[in-house]
C-alpha cells in the first residue's frame, strides 16, 4: 500500500499521488478507479462537472478498503455557485459517493458567486461532512481574494502543473496560507513530446524509469501532489511505482529549466 503523504494545515494527511478521472465516463471511470485501488492508491479525484462521481462511489464501496483509508476528493461546478446551490450540490455529491464525508472538496473554478459557495463548504466543514477545503484553478488574484476573506483557509489548489508549467509564483502566494499546490496534468495533457522527452528520458534511464516517471517525481519531491489520469492498468501501475528513487538536485535543476516562458 502506498503510505507517501503530506501533511495539510488542518492537520490531515492527503497521498502524495492519486487517480485523476477528469471525463472519464461512467464505466471506464469505475474500472479505472477499482484498479487504481486494488493496486494501492488510496487518493481519487473527481468532479461534479466529470459526471462519474457515482462511478468512482461504485469502485470505492466495492473496494473492500475501509472508508477511513480513502481520500475521495470532489468539486463544485460553476453551475451550483452560490450559497444555496452549492449546499444542495455537496449533499448530492455525497449520496452519488456513497460516503457521510468528502476528504477534500474544491471550488472548481472562480466564476459565479464563490464567496457563497465557499460559505456553504465552510458550513459543511464544521459540521464533519468535509475533511478539508480547497480552490481549483484559483491564480494569484482570485486565491487572495477568497483566502484573506473566508474563515476557513484553503488546505489545497488544484492547478495545472507540469514540467513545462512550473508554478512557481502561486506557489510563492500561497506559502502565507499553508496551501498545499495539487497538480492536475502533471503530463502536460502529452504536450510538448513530454513522454519522450530527450531531458526526461536522460534522468529516466540512470534510474531505471520512463520520463513519464521522472516528471511525476519532480513534482512530488517538490511538495506537489499529483494526479495523473488514465485508464489503462498497466499505466496507472507505472505511475504509482515512483517511490524507489530519489531525484539529485543537478537532476531537479535540470528539469526545472524546462519550463516553457
Amino acid at each position: 500500500m502506498m503510505e507517501e503523504t503530506y501533511l495539510l494545515t488542518d492537520g490531515i494527511r492527503i497521498p502524495k499521488l492519486g487517480l485523476g478521472t477528469w471525463f472519464i465516463e461512467d464505466d471506464q471511470a469505475a474500472k479505472a478507479a477499482r484498479e487504481a485501488i486494488s493496486l494501492g492508491y488510496r487518493l481519487i479525484d473527481t468532479a461534479q462537472a466529470y459526471r462519474n462521481e457515482e462511478a468512482v462511489g461504485r469502485a470505492a464501496e466495492k473496494s473492500g478498503i475501509p472508508r477511513g483509508e480513502l481520500f475521495i476528493t470532489t468539486k463544485v461546478w460553476i453551475s451550483n455557485g452560490g450559497y444555496e446551490k452549492a449546499k444542495a450540490s455537496i449533499e448530492e455529491s455525497l449520496n452519488k459517493l456513497r460516503t457521510d464525508y468528502l476528504d477534500l472538496l474544491l471550488i472548481h473554478q472562480p466564476f459565479n458567486d464563490y464567496y457563497g459557495t465557499y460559505r456553504a463548504m465552510e458550513e459543511a466543514y464544521r459540521a464533519g461532512k468535509i475533511r478539508a477545503l480547497g480552490v481549483s484553478n484559483f491564480y494569484p488574484a482570485r486565491f487572495i481574494d477568497l483566502a484573506e476573506f473566508c474563515e476557513v483557509k484553503p488546505a489545497v489548489n488544484q492547478m495545472e502543473t507540469h514540467v513545462f508549467h512550473q508554478q512557481a509564483n502561486i506557489r510563492e502566494v500561497m506559502k502565507k496560507y499553508g496551501t498545499r499546490l495539487e497538480s492536475w496534468g502533471p503530463f502536460a495533457e502529452g504536450k510538448f513530446g513530454i513522454f519522450t522527452h530527450p531531458v526526461l528520458t536522460k534522468i529516466g534511464s540512470k534510474y531505471g524509469k520512463s520520463a513519464a516517471q521522472v516528471a511525476l517525481r519532480w513534482n512530488v519531491q517538490r511538495g506537489v501532489v499529483v494526479i495523473p489520469k488514465s485508464v489503462h492498468k498497466e499505466r496507472i501501475e507505472q505511475n504509482l511505482d515512483i517511490w524507489d528513487f530519489q531525484l539529485s538536485q543537478k537532476d531537479m535543476e535540470e528539469i526545472s529549466g524546462l519550463e516553457v516562458r
